[in-house]
């Protein structure tokens, strides 16, 4: 079998994994969500809009903070979100599998590691 058949293999194993699907389902509920699409949207336009007002030449310093902190309510409601924590959560999971997953790959290609003193995130060292 070659490198890549391999690494097709354990592509097909990591999409099959429960930390993966369930970062896809999350990913899924929180793209499909109408509160978080419209929060994102203005977002978006706050963003923009502090952005112009930066590059004009009389900056309305009243403004800017009004518009600064609207984008920090809109941060705040985004990232309390439970879809949004669910999302971030399952992302957290599947960034540690990958990191397992590499370190196991580089620990039996090299026979180095890149150890964390954390057992449950080794590929094996002992």
């Amino acid at each position: 079998m070659s490198i890549y058949s391999l690494a097709a293999e354990l592509g097909k194993a990591i999409k099959e994994d429960e930390r993966m699907i369930r970062m896809e389902k999350a990913k899924e509920a929180y793209e499909a969500d109408d509160t978080i699409f419209k929060l994102i949207t203005e977002y978006g336009v706050q963003q923009e809009a502090l952005t112009q007002m930066g590059d004009s030449a009389e900056i309305d310093t009243d403004a800017l903070a009004r518009i600064q902190d609207r984008i920090d309510e809109i941060y705040a409601e985004i990232t309390a979100n439970p879809l949004f924590i669910e999302l971030d959560e399952a992302q957290a999971a599947v960034n540690e599998l990958m990191a397992t997953v590499n370190n196991t790959i580089m620990y039996n290609a090299t026979g180095a590691s890149n150890c964390t003193h954390d057992c449950s995130t080794c590929g094996g060292c002992h």
